[in-house]
């Protein structure tokens, strides 16, 4: 495994605490304002009975799903986010990594009315889980995905590549996470090669921000 891959996972084990204080206290203002309420009225929209949350974390989607009637499930690579979301009432959730999602090697259950990735997709080699997502879905299914902008997060620099995330202006002790940045072309290019159609893309963007805060992907299995 490349070195900013494993790197990634060990991140998200170092900054699991600091994450879900994060979330469950609303100091990340980008998601407070625009990207949580983003992604729950994309999914809301489709109007699903039986949900995965890929990359759940800490569970907050599954719980507002759950809410709302929403049978919701989730899987998540990390231990204390999959613990904490357990303990928040939020299940059932899976512990798999990515990798043995791809290989099968984890029971997660099937016949999905819509999966949806929020800012969960960070690796390089995406297209491998999105083609095992698809196989998950039942006919007239959907997968979302909210993700950063890359026209946003670009830093002048529109090239694929890993970038690095110091989490700079958050509180807590965090420990810097490896990314991978794909450009608006390779995002739907991985979805066309997982057997994927774009359905419909958002740019949820902040009245008072010049910039949108996200890239929000909507897209069906090809018949």
């Amino acid at each position: 495994m490349p070195a900013p891959e494993s790197d990634l996972l060990e991140s998200w084990h170092h900054n699991a605490h600091a994450w879900i204080e994060a979330i469950r206290t609303g100091s990340i203002e980008s998601r407070r304002e625009v990207t949580d309420q983003a992604i729950l009225l994309a999914v809301l929209g489709r109007q699903p009975e039986r949900v995965l949350d890929l990359g759940c974390g800490e569970g907050w989607l599954l719980r507002k799903l759950t809410e709302r009637g929403i049978t919701a499930t989730g899987v998540d690579g990390d231990a204390t986010l999959v613990e904490a979301a357990r303990a928040a009432g939020s299940s059932p959730v899976h512990l798999a990594s990515y990798e043995a999602l791809v290989d099968g090697a984890v029971d997660i259950g099937r016949d999905y009315d819509l999966i949806c990735a929020n800012f969960a997709l960070l690796h390089q080699d995406i297209i491998p889980l999105l083609a095992a997502m698809n196989a998950l879905l039942a006919p007239g299914g959907a997968l979302v995905i909210q993700t950063l902008h890359p026209w946003s997060v670009a830093g002048g620099d529109y090239q694929e590549g890993w970038r690095l995330e110091t989490f700079s202006g958050f509180t807590g002790q965090w420990q810097p996470m490896p990314w991978y940045f794909r450009t608006l072309s390779t995002w739907l290019t991985a979805l066309d090669m997982a057997g994927f159609a774009l359905s419909s893309l958002q740019e949820p963007q902040h009245p008072q921000s010049p910039v949108p805060q996200s890239l929000l992907l909507v897209a069906e299995p090809r018949g």
